[in-house]
């Protein structure tokens, strides 16, 4: 049997539906190296108040312990780690669907990990509001598209 048999390939249906993998027996002659797969996925968030640098914020499955999260951290990423500690957010109760039946949104586990002695971490800045590299900024360009649509509009039409 070969492991791709039983492993599936990377990012299968099976990985990606949180579905628990059955391993097989050993059997004389199955390879002894196999990859473990993790059935986790886990979230970096940007956090909503100031924290220490050395702290970071992730969004875990609720079935994910401190320790699983530790170990997935410093065994597949290499980040070293000195303390996870966890709490459960309770999802929002207040949307109601067209029955005026309240909706609520499921639990969620939230993560902070605080990094070794001297690790830092710094949340990257993916939409900074400064200049483009064409010298105008996002703002000045959205501000002269809406201006331009504005003028379109009040326009004269010619056919009359």
């Amino acid at each position: 049997m070969s492991p791709e048999a039983w492993l599936g390939p990377v990012g299968s249906v099976a990985l990606l539906a949180h579905q628990t993998l059955g391993y097989p027996l050993y059997q004389l002659g199955n390879p002894q190296l196999r990859v473990f797969r993790t059935n986790f996925f886990i979230r970096l968030v940007r956090p909503g108040t100031a924290q220490p640098e050395d702290t970071v914020q992730f969004r875990i499955p609720m079935e994910m312990s401190r320790v699983d999260l530790r170990n997935y951290l410093e065994r597949i990423y290499d980040v070293p780690v000195a303390a996870v500690r966890t709490r459960v957010q309770h999802g929002s109760n207040r949307r109601r669907d067209h029955r005026n039946v309240r909706i609520k949104q499921p639990d969620y586990k939230v993560a902070y990990v605080q990094l070794a002695h001297g690790q830092t971490f710094t949340f990257p800045d993916l939409f900074p509001k400064g200049k483009r590299p064409g010298g105008s900024s996002v703002d000045e360009d959205l501000q002269d598209q809406v201006l331009e649509e504005q003028r379109r509009r009040q326009s004269p039409d010619p056919r009359r």
